[in-house]
Formats: C-alpha cells, structure tokens, sequence
C-alpha cells in the first residue's frame, strides 16, 4: 500500500498541488491504511470505506473533516484505476457526508479599513510590509498561501494587476486597488531581502515570508483593535468577497477573482449578503415586523 501511496503523492506534486495539499492527502490515506488495516489497494472494499469514515464518526470527527477523506480515498483510488493497477474505485459508489455549509465569517467595511490601516499607525521598521500584506489581501481576496508565494515580477503596480498562481498551479490575472498599489509602492522601496531573493514579501532576515507568519501579523493588528480570535487572513479574502457582492458584482466574475473552479463554492457568499439584505430590511421597512 505505502509504494502506490508514494506513486500517487510524486503524481499530485507533478500536477502543482501545494506542498500543504499533498500533506492533506498523505495525512488521510496513511490513517486509512491504519485504521483499515489493508495491505494492498486490491484489498480495500466499499464496505471497508465506509467502516472507515463510521468509525471516525463515531470518534467526534466532523461531517466536513469525513467528506475531505472519502475525496482523497476517491481521487487515490481513482489515479490506480487510470494507472492499470486496479479495475475499480471502490470510493466511488460511497455517498458523501452530507454536512451544512458554514457562513463564512467577515469584517464590515468599517472594520476592514481598521484592519487595512492599523500598521501605518504604528511607525515600525516592518509597517511598510504589513501595511502592503493587509492592503493587498483585502484588495485582491487571494489566499494566504497565494500571497507568500507571490514574486517580486509578478505584480505590476502601475496597472495594478496581480499575476496569481492559484490552486492546481492554475493562474489567474486580479486587479488591486489603488490605496494597495500605493502600499505596494512604498514596501517595494525599502524591501529588504537576501541576494537574488525572488519573493515579494520577505521577513526580517530578508527569506520568504511564510503563511504562518501572515497569520501572526493579522493577528497581530486585530488584537490592537480589539477583535483578537475573529479574524485571519481568511476573513479578509471573506470580506473582500462580502463587500464585492454588496456593491454589486456578479458571481462569475467574483469566482475568477477568488479562483473558485466552481460556482458553487462562490454562491455561499450569496447567502451572507441575503441574510444581511433581510436584516437591514427587518430594521428599515415600517411594515416588516
């Protein structure tokens, strides 16, 4: 099992899938392995798969965590079935988890340009940098993963296009504002980084700055303004999205913005502006209530 475990990961690094995914899936497939107790792909069954994701179930594992697993099982299985090694996908035919979507949580706007705003208050040797990764984050809604692998060649801030490589190496054009592209002016004049350091945003050792690093600069500025524990970089590509569909933009174009490969996965944003639609309704219309 673990040599066609090790084939399916090298395939999935060859497609472009983010070092993070690739741990995702080898991280499920070796608790399946365990959990499972099977030695080769030929000897795993659907009753076996379900045994698995019931078993999870019954430990308190989330609907949303089990149907994450049954689509690793299913795209592993499916790679073997492509490659010759087996007949069938055993994963195919088990049904997924049904679980509800969670509204995803965002700042309003008055927040945001808290949020966007804090670091130029405080008059640090790092400012310039946070001020860029706030704005820009917020301007583009591009994921935090995205943002750190960004180069230095792939954002022009005269016209204000950001040259993104999204999920499955996938690229995507996304225009940033001009209050981010003044941010990204003035960090790109006193950038510091290593010798032929090719990264955007570079820590104070001049190397590439990580994701876990921007979660500590976000957090960093949201406990200064009192919302520690409510917001990540997350929340801004959340917010980005919220307040882009309030002031009117249409659902396909905010998919290509986000890199969503499904207009599904944009639509839950649709359900965040209606439920606030209903909510300043209820308080304006003298004759809601």
């Amino acid at each position: 099992m673990e040599r066609h475990v090790q084939n399916f990961l090298a395939h999935l690094q060859r497609r472009g899938l983010s070092p993070n995914t690739v741990k995702a899936y080898r991280k499920d497939l070796e608790q399946f392995t365990r959990l499972a107790g099977v030695g080769h792909p030929s000897e795993v069954t659907v009753i076996a798969i379900r045994a698995f994701l019931a078993d999870l179930l019954s430990q308190g594992v989330s609907k949303r965590s089990l149907a994450r697993k049954l689509s690793t099982l299913r795209a592993f299985f499916k790679y073997l079935v492509d490659s010759g090694k087996l007949a069938a996908n055993p994963a195919a035919s088990v049904r997924t988890p049904r679980f509800e979507r969670r509204l995803p949580g965002f700042l309003d706007v008055a927040q945001a340009k808290q949020m966007v705003e804090a670091p130029a208050a405080v008059q640090k040797e790092l400012s310039p940098r946070d001020s860029a990764v706030l704005e820009l984050l917020y301007s583009s809604g591009m994921r935090v993963s995205e943002l750190v692998s960004l180069d230095v060649d792939q954002v022009d801030c005269r016209s204000g296009i950001v040259r993104i490589m999204g999920k499955g190496s996938k690229e995507r054009l996304v225009p940033v504002g001009s209050y981010a592209r003044s941010a990204l002016e003035e960090y790109v004049r006193v950038r510091r980084a290593k010798p032929g350091e090719r990264a955007l945003f570079v820590n104070r050792f001049g190397g590439r700055l990580t994701d876990r690093s921007v979660r500590r600069i976000v957090s960093k500025y949201a406990m200064g303004l009192g919302l520690a524990g409510k917001v990540s970089p997350h929340t801004l590509r959340h917010s980005f999205a919220t307040h882009m569909l309030d002031a009117g933009c249409d659902l396909r174009t905010l998919q290509e913005m986000l890199g969503h490969s499904s207009l599904s996965t944009t639509q839950i944003y649709t359900h965040v502006t209606t439920r606030r639609m209903q909510e300043v309704y209820k308080k304006a219309h003298p004759r809601a209530k």
